[in-house]
Formats: C-alpha cells, sequence, structure tokens
C-alpha cells in the first residue's frame, strides 16, 4: 500500500517569474499604426488621496478632452520605453533567471480601431519580435489577450463590451493571436482581473459614466459581463482547432473579504460579498454557468442580462483550463457599516497600510489559494503578487528595499504553505520585475520593480534601469526552487 503525504517542495518546473503589461509600459502609443486605448485617456492622479485612487469619472466629455490633452498628462502613452528597449529590459530577467513571463498585447496595436477585418502588420511583427525574444532568454511567455486596453473606437462608437457586436471583434483579433502564435505561446489568459468591477469597469469592459441613465448602470456593466464570457467561451471554443497544445485561462483580481467580527451578520455579509464580486466570475467561466446566487441577486435588483440558451450551451462547454489570480490585499466588512453593496469594504485594523492605502496580508495570500483551489480544483497561477513603494537611489546609484523583499519572503512562504496543502499552483509571477507607469493613479513612483527606472511621475529622467538589492534577493529564491527566502 503506498503511504500518502503532502509535497515537500516546489514542483521542479515551477514557473518563477514575473509579470507587466503593454498599456503600462510599451509606450510608442502612436508607432506603426497603434490606435487609441482606454489607457492612452488614463490621466495622471499625481496629487490624490490614494483612497480616491479609483475615483476618476470617465464620461463622454472626458474622452473628448483627453483626445485633445497634451500628452504630458497622460504618462501610460510614454510607459517606460519599452517598445524600443524591450530586449535590453529581457535581459534583468534572464539575468535572474526567469522561468516564465507575463506579458499583454496591446489589441489596438494589432487592430487600431478594433473593428477591422485586416490586421496591423507592423504591430504583429513587434509581437512577433518580441515572443522570439521572451523565448530566446529561455522564458516561457505567457500573454494576456486583453489587459485594459480595448481599442478606444470601440467603445465611443459601440459602447465596449456593452454591445454584443464586440464580442465578434474580440473573437477576430483573438483567432489572429492564436494562429499567429502557435507552437510558440503556450499559456493565454484571455481576459485580465474580469471581476474587478465597478473599480475598473472602463478599462474591464469599456462602458463610461454616462453610457446610460444612472439607474441603468448597474444592469449595463453586468450585460457587458456577460458579453465577455462569452467572448471568452468563443475563444476557448476555437482553440483545439487553431492550436491543440494551447491552454486558456480565467482571471481574476483576489480580494478576500473577512467578516468584522463574528457576528453572524457579518460573517454571513461577507461570505455573499465575497460570491458577488469574486467567486460569481469564477463560477461562470470554470463551471460553467451562472450560480443561483448571482440570479437571485439579479432578480431581487431589478437586473436584467439577456442570455440566451445558445449562450447558456457556450459557457458550459468552454470552461477555462486554468485560473490565474492577482493579489495584493484584503479587507473586511461590517454589515452594519458597509451595507449590502457586493463592493463596499472597510480597511482590516488589524493589518499595516502600504504607501498607497492597501493592506498586505501573506496569511490572506494561503487563504486565498486554499479556498480557490478547494473551490475549482484547477490549476493556479499567481499571476501578479507584488509591493509598490516609494524607492530611494543613494550616491552610489544602489537601491535597498528590504521592505520589498520582506513583503515579497513573507507571501512566497504562504505560496508553499498552500502547495504543502495540496493546492495546485504552478507559477508565482511577481507584480512588476521592472518599474512601469500604475495602473490605478499612473504614477511612476509606486514601484514594484527589482529593477528601477530612472523616470519621475512626470516624465523626466534618463530612463537608467537599475538593479535594486530585491533583484539579487529573488534571483536567489529563482536558483533554489523557493528554498532560500
Amino acid at each position: 500500500m503506498t503511504r500518502m503525504s503532502s509535497p515537500k517542495g516546489l514542483r521542479k518546473d515551477f514557473f518563477w517569474g514575473g509579470a507587466l503589461a503593454a498599456n503600462q509600459m510599451e509606450g510608442a502609443w502612436k508607432e506603426d499604426g497603434k490606435g487609441w486605448c482606454l489607457a492612452d485617456i488614463n490621466r495622471a492622479q499625481y496629487d490624490i488621496d490614494p483612497k480616491d485612487r479609483y475615483n476618476t469619472e470617465i464620461d463622454t466629455a472626458y474622452i473628448e478632452k483627453a483626445m485633445h490633452e497634451d500628452d504630458l498628462l497622460y504618462p501610460k502613452r510614454r510607459g517606460i520605453d519599452f517598445y524600443h528597449k524591450y530586449k535590453d529590459d529581457l535581459k534583468f530577467m534572464k539575468e535572474m533567471g526567469f522561468k516564465a513571463f507575463r506579458t499583454s498585447i496591446s489589441w489596438s496595436r494589432i487592430f487600431p480601431k478594433g473593428d477591422e477585418e485586416t490586421p496591423n502588420r507592423k504591430g504583429l511583427e513587434f509581437y512577433d519580435e518580441l515572443i522570439d525574444e521572451i523565448i530566446k532568454d529561455g522564458m516561457e511567455p505567457v500573454i494576456t489577450m486583453s489587459h485594459y486596453d480595448i481599442p478606444l473606437y470601440l467603445v465611443t462608437e459601440y459602447g465596449g463590451f456593452a454591445n454584443r457586436k464586440v464580442i465578434d471583434f474580440f473573437v477576430n483579433y483573438a483567432t489572429v493571436l492564436l494562429k499567429r502564435y502557435k507552437g510558440k505561446v503556450k499559456y493565454w489568459i484571455v481576459c485580465n482581473q474580469v471581476n474587478l468591477l465597478p473599480t475598473v469597469q472602463f478599462g474591464c469592459l469599456g462602458i463610461y459614466d454616462d453610457q446610460a441613465p444612472k439607474e441603468k448602470m448597474t444592469e449595463l456593466m453586468y450585460q457587458a459581463v456577460h458579453n465577455q464570457f462569452v467572448a471568452c467561451a468563443r475563444v476557448k471554443q476555437l482553440s483545439p482547432s487553431i492550436d491543440p497544445e494551447a491552454i486558456l485561462g480565467t482571471m481574476i483580481a483576489d480580494g478576500t473579504m473577512y467578516p468584522a467580527s463574528c457576528k453572524p451578520e457579518d460573517v454571513v455579509a461577507a461570505m455573499n460579498k465575497n460570491r458577488y464580486q469574486q467567486y460569481f466570475f469564477a463560477d461562470v467561466q470554470l463551471r460553467g454557468e451562472y450560480p443561483v446566487y448571482m440570479l437571485r441577486y439579479f432578480e431581487e435588483n431589478g437586473i436584467h442580462v439577456e442570455i440566451s440558451e445558445e449562450d447558456e450551451k457556450l459557457l458550459k462547454e468552454n470552461t477555462m483550463q486554468f485560473l490565474a489570480m492577482s493579489f495584493y490585499s484584503t479587507s473586511i466588512v461590517d454589515a452594519k457599516k458597509d451595507g449590502v453593496s457586493p463592493y463596499a469594504a472597510s480597511q482590516n485594523p488589524n493589518l499595516e497600510p502600504t504607501p498607497w492605502e492597501w493592506r498586505a496580508d501573506p496569511l490572506g495570500l494561503y487563504n486565498a489559494l486554499c479556498q480557490l483551489y478547494d473551490r475549482y480544483q484547477i490549476p493556479l497561477m499567481i499571476a501578479e503578487n507584488g509591493f509598490g513603494a516609494y524607492d530611494k537611489v543613494e550616491a552610489d546609484e544602489t537601491i535597498h528595499d528590504d521592505y520589498r523583499i520582506d513583503y515579497l519572503r513573507k507571501h512566497i512562504a504562504q505560496v508553499k504553505n498552500a502547495i504543502r496543502d495540496g493546492a495546485e499552483v504552478f507559477s508565482y509571477l511577481s507584480w512588476g520585475p521592472i518599474d512601469i507607469v500604475s495602473s490605478s493613479s499612473a504614477q511612476m513612483s509606486k514601484r514594484y520593480g527589482y529593477v528601477y527606472v530612472d523616470l519621475d511621475d512626470h516624465g523626466k529622467g534618463s530612463g537608467k534601469r537599475l538593479r535594486k538589492d530585491s533583484f539579487y534577493w529573488y534571483k536567489k529564491v529563482i536558483e533554489s526552487n523557493g528554498e532560500k527566502l
């Protein structure tokens, strides 16, 4: 009789690496035929209070104004010039020993308006060279198809994913990618952080604030979510006939909520909010059907979503093959204070805040991995985890970021802990290996990287790259397959 035991270490082919996004690093926003994307109108929020970082209103007036304002106000248009410097930047990843590198493809670089039949040749050629370089440097490319850079034209002319026509445009785009990179890209994340709503509904879905009457905006959001589910399922349906080796996953932003107390009301409120803001999205894409609790939520809140029998069949037959997740922080729910809104929560007073008011919670990562694996029994990819902080460059150009090392060490330890409990985690891709423009606030000063980029919030600086202390630390972690933390 074989004696059962828990895993004592990480699998030998564990994907150590890092993750970045095209819209935050590439720059070259008008080069080689690229069209406008949503990130190109993400205005900098240099002086905004961290707790209000997501409160920018994006309506038709904002969009029109942004398209005529100075580029300096929109840092994602310049990024860190990865478009021209990617070979040198990838060398840092190779030096650290990365086994995998996650990045995204800019939809508007391939289809500038989004509704064209023929892709932009120059855009494809850039990603041909980038993916070849990633492979040449010994890394597995993990590619996100849609990461907050929907072509702006699909928003202004069609209304984003709220319009079912956009499903066809996305499937056309995804088909081009699957065919083009057959045999080169095995792991695909179809859409980034599908549940980060309504926080990033503009970036995720292309919905702007005055697209419908205020009382109908929630319904519009869920219709767009459904259309995105359908788009993902159609891509999954097509992929085996294009590239049988391709493995497609979905991605959620884990923001697990704890009850603020042991009061039954708080416990139940936290459970329901986790269902609504997190599990619902993964339930549909991994279990293949709308959970009854969400159908009840729609009924009780007067939300009508058009879901055809054909949609239901498509979703059931085309579930995703792995679950990717980002993890940064957790929050708490007080039933009285936070009410019934799916996304309303409070900060946990038992956890220390980061400079941007997030609450670092290593045990929360262990909890999330175990809960997700217990629920879905499917391979898990940590697609983002990292510490945004202000970094200081010393006179000798060293950067001593012990705070980042401490954060990552504690989180990786809990990844190992979850694996010992049986969670099938096959990657740790930290966010982000090199400093890039922040997704939420469009700042450079919110730095995550192992590599420092000499640019400030206003784009001033040499652009020089410098290794931080965490660079050498993470190199040793990878060399030891997580044994030396």
